[in-house]
């Protein structure tokens, strides 16, 4: 068997290893990303990345990822299925009662499960490939600065929907990726999926806040996924109704997507929803003491927010449900001990409760935001 083949073979037998260990699909691509330079330091250059200054620095690294792996000249990357059975979504949302927690952070966060997964799909390419030259590799999950999207698309996984997020003609967008960087020269995908968008717009029509400028672009600081995890300050005013009930993260632009009508079901059980997640009341919620939170949240994405944000978040969602006098009681009875961040949210719920308007939850236009 020559070498050449050796590399051939073993880049037959990597997906094959991979979906044995639950991974739905796995490319291979070379680590040129120079075409992403000139977008991304546009999409910086605009601001639109907000708070997440991370996002600025290692520039050199993200678009140069051999830089983290010495001698890394391919990158696998995969993507596991997340979406959990029926989680009544839809009615979730349209119910302003309930709290809408984003789909990927309804069971335990998936860092750890597709680190894991990856390391023991890391070591089996090891030992194939050790006896025909010195292995370097390493697996990311978010742990480092890899522009994993860009990646996917290059191996193969999909092309990048007008949502920007990474959409699969067989299986829509409901997917987590993730990616080993390795210095062994494998043959690498060679079909790039064509953007079958269209003239489709229906994700930019249904975002609430209106956080794509034009399509495939978004300005993060306008998005409620930003606004509810990332964004640690007071939530801008004018973003607050139209969040209505989404305390964590917004799946709007997925689940409106036409290609999500071929999502796969998940069944890993770690993506399964915990502790009511998927169907609770904001009030329940709200009521949480800081161990209740903590307890609830043990191995969720949820966690990373803190039990501050997670009220602040909850107070936006009240505010938006309609009047009703235990949650004033419950409102008023919290704001003797809340943080200056949270009472501030917690007055503007009250405003809202004790002065109900004409549906306030409604779509915001940009040139009603002071945001551009």
């Amino acid at each position: 068997m020559t070498q050449a083949f050796s590399f051939a073979a073993l880049a037959r037998q990597i997906p094959l290893w991979a979906a044995d260990l639950g991974f739905a699909q796995a490319g291979i691509s070379d680590t040129d990303l120079r075409v992403q330079r000139e977008p991304l330091q546009q999409w910086l250059d605009k601001g639109y990345h907000g708070d997440m200054g991370w996002l600025a620095e290692n520039l050199d690294k993200r678009l140069q990822p051999e830089q983290m792996v010495d001698g890394a000249v391919r990158v696998i990357s995969v993507r596991m299925n997340y979406l959990p059975g029926d989680t009544r979504q839809i009615q979730i949302l349209k119910d302003p009662n309930k709290a809408y927690v984003s789909r990927y952070a309804l069971g335990r966060d998936y860092h750890k499960l597709i680190r894991k997964r990856l390391a023991q799909l890391a070591e089996q390419i090891r030992l194939a490939a050790e006896p025909m030259m010195p292995v370097n590799q390493r697996p990311f999950v978010d742990s480092a600065p890899v522009l994993e999207r860009p990646l996917a698309v290059k191996a193969g996984l999909g092309w990048t929907g007008k949502h920007t997020l990474v959409i699969n003609r067989e299986a829509g967008s409901w997917f987590f990726l993730g990616e080993i960087l390795t210095n062994i020269p494998l043959p690498t995908n060679t079909e790039i999926a064509a953007d079958e968008c269209g003239t489709c717009s229906a994700c930019l029509k249904v975002c609430p806040t209106d956080a794509f400028p034009r399509p495939y672009e978004l300005d993060a600081r306008r998005c409620i996924s930003y606004l509810t995890i990332e964004h640690k300050g007071a939530i801008p005013e004018e973003f607050r109704a139209p969040m209505g009930n989404r305390v964590f993260g917004c799946d709007d632009c997925q689940a409106i997507c036409p290609w999500n009508k071929f999502a796969h079901i998940s069944t890993e059980a770690d993506f399964q929803p915990r502790h009511g997640l998927a169907d609770s009341d904001l009030l329940t919620l709200f009521l949480w003491d800081e161990a209740t939170f903590l307890r609830n949240t043990e191995g969720s994405a949820i966690r990373r927010i803190g039990y501050e944000r997670w009220l602040r978040n909850l107070a936006v969602g009240l505010g938006n449900a309609p009047s009703d006098a235990a949650i004033i009681a419950t409102l008023e009875q919290r704001r003797d001990t809340a943080t200056e961040l949270v009472r501030e949210h917690i007055d503007w719920a009250l405003h809202q409760q004790r002065n109900p308007a004409p549906r306030r939850r409604r779509k915001l236009k940009r040139s009603e935001s002071d945001g551009d």
